[in-house]
């Protein structure tokens, strides 16, 4: 069995320098606009001010008039403005760009991975962490550049107001210890209400999917109202625990700025008493009131970084369990996005990549279900190009495991599987169109056209939908439903009957043209005469190759190859009458067949 590999949980620090690899020009560029634009022009403008002000006492450095300082002021002005608007383009793109990047490579890993363990926890939950944790960490990594660029305007005002004057230089840099202190002592709180705010979010979601899902069910039931008080329970909590979430922070950001204010208000009645001594021009005091602004908001910033820092690392945490255990690097590997230009076929057509079927075998395949004895041991099969195969047992007895593990679907314990001779290293993205299409006993039906449950992005014309439509004794159905192929099916497909949706599912096989065809138990959802229909136009299908899970008489009957499970293990494997005739277990599910069947 493939094992989750235990290694370090992913770091805020390893995220961001892995975001910074997958798009090193946008995130080069975002930090060289801030900091020109806190570094330089803020600077710079600061300076303009106490020139212009020096200017009216006639005590500045430089013998321009007022009006010269204005027009530099405005054209520095200009200049910021137009820096910002390119800084505010580049962050959204950042962020949308890393999102989708981590998005993409969260669903490519969830995907290539087996059925069993696709998900570590509900759908609602993982929902929540693709949504919300990909944008926060995104967000947070090109947010924090601005304590960067404001760290480097502090510096700098630090050095330009120590030489103006120390004492009112010491008072505007004391409230930042103040601040460092209460963010050091919130960082758990804020660790706490972010990952509740979180997992009660991905609560709801997941409790919505369940009610759709499970709507004849409540509505059998009667239990409506029991579900909605659940519903309001679930909503309770996620509304308590985002004004919780929310509320702490904006405690956390009240606390900063007012330590500040205080601080401000202290620099300047010192400011103020300086200039009465004349040790302070007006320049240098209209200097200092506008680093103020700027120094609260560096101050701030410290306080706020320390506390998304957190919440980032809340929001890593929760995406790096839906990797289980894969390398760290697999969150943030460069990958196309395709935020620009036209969107690249779904998929290229690996037909002339892959040999026709002439043999599909496999030895050895054994899969147990952790924590028990159940699944399928040392099982060995093969199938002939054209063969119908039939895979047959009691409850119980691997079938639907078998064909899971075959495809990938499940991770093998041990064995192999051979296509032609050559050894299927990676099943699970092998045994894809247009080699194989499987049908599972409940098939996913999404809440779209019934023509793009069938299709499913392929790119396939009227006539071959058509088609496709007809093999699956589909047809009929269609002047039924209120807009044909275009009629809405719901949540899992909830306004077809089950016949309908194995057949729609049938469609959605047929249409894709695979060389071998897999089918859990198909038919158990059909009437007798529709589900003759359906094998004998299947069976008209020239070239392909079946491997059907069924207990169906005619189905047994019609076999090139029955394979018997029992227990897991094969018991005997061969056509059906020498079977009935040296396998106790087969007769035994032979007979145990209602007597209709034979009808």
């Amino acid at each position: 069995m493939t094992q989750i590999l235990e290694r370090p949980p992913l770091s805020v620090v390893s995220t961001w320098l892995g975001l910074i690899r997958c798009f090193p020009g946008l995130y080069s560029l975002t930090t060289v606009i801030r900091i020109i634009v806190f570094a330089g022009i803020f600077q710079a403008t600061g300076l303009i001010i106490r020139f212009f002000f020096d200017s009216l006492t006639a005590s500045a450095p430089l013998a321009w008039g007022p009006n010269a300082w204005a027009a530099v002021i405005l054209a520095v002005a200009l200049l910021r403005n137009g820096l910002i608007f390119t800084d505010m383009y580049v962050f959204f793109r950042w962020t949308f760009s890393t999102a989708a990047t981590m998005r993409k490579n969260l669903l490519e890993h969830i995907l290539s991975m087996p059925g069993a363990r696709s998900l570590p926890g509900s759908t609602g939950e993982a929902i929540s962490r693709f949504r919300e944790d990909a944008e926060e960490v995104g967000n947070f990594t090109v947010w924090a550049l601005f304590l960067l660029a404001t760290g480097i305007f502090g510096v700098a005002a630090l050095f330009t107001m120590a030489r103006i004057n120390l004492l009112v230089t010491i008072f505007a840099f004391l409230p930042l210890l103040i601040v460092v202190a209460v963010a050091n002592l919130a960082r758990v709180r804020v660790q706490q209400y972010r990952e509740a705010n979180r997992s009660s979010a991905g609560d709801v979601t997941g409790f919505i999917g369940e009610m759709f899902e499970g709507v004849q069910a409540v509505q059998v039931a009667n239990a409506e109202e029991s579900m909605l008080a659940h519903f309001e329970e679930l909503n309770e909590s996620r509304r308590k625990n985002a004004l919780r979430d929310r509320l702490f922070n904006e405690v956390l950001s009240s606390t900063f700025h007012n330590v500040v204010n205080i601080g401000m208000g202290l620099i300047l009645l010192l400011a103020g008493s300086a200039l009465r001594e004349g040790s302070f021009t007006i320049g240098d005091f209209s200097l200092f009131a506008y680093y103020l602004s700027f120094i609260s908001g560096m101050i701030a910033t410290i306080g706020t970084f320390v506390a998304r820092w957190k919440q980032a690392g809340v929001s890593i945490d929760r995406m790096d369990r839906l990797l289980q255990g894969a390398e760290p690097a697999a969150l943030v590997r460069k990958t196309p996005i395709y935020i620009d230009g036209t969107f690249p076929s779904l998929r290229e057509d690996s037909s002339d990549q892959t040999e026709p079927l002439r043999t599909l075998s496999t030895t050895g395949l054994t899969y147990r279900f952790p924590g028990s004895e159940k699944g399928i041991t040392d099982v060995d099969l093969r199938l002939e190009q054209g063969s119908f195969t039939v895979v047959t047992g009691r409850i119980g007895a691997g079938k639907t495991t078998l064909l899971r593990v075959l495809l990938g679907l499940l991770p093998a314990e041990s064995g192999k599987v051979h296509w032609n001779g050559r050894l299927i290293r990676e099943p699970a993205s092998f045994f894809v169109p247009p080699v194989s299409a499987y049908i599972s006993q409940t098939p996913s039906l999404f809440s779209e056209s019934l023509r793009e449950n069938i299709l499913l992005g392929l790119d396939a014309d009227d006539e071959e939908v058509a088609q496709a439509v007809r093999a699956a004794v589909l047809e009929s159905d269609l002047v039924q439903l209120e807009n044909g192929l275009e009629t809405v099916v719901g949540p899992r497909g909830v306004r077809l009957s089950g016949g309908q949706r194995q057949r729609a599912a049938a469609a959605r096989m047929f249409i894709r043209q695979a060389a071998l065809l897999v089918c859990d138990d198909l038919s158990s959802a059909l009437d007798l005469e529709t589900e003759q229909q359906l094998w004998e136009r299947l069976f008209a299908r020239q070239g392909a190759t079946y491997l059907v899970v069924s207990h169906r008489r005619p189905l047994l009957r019609r076999a090139d190859q029955i394979v018997v499970l029992k227990s897991g293990r094969v018991e005997d494997a061969g056509r059906l009458e020498p079977l009935l005739e040296r396998c106790p277990e087969m007769r035994t599910l032979w007979e145990g067949r209602a007597s209709d069947e034979d009808e």
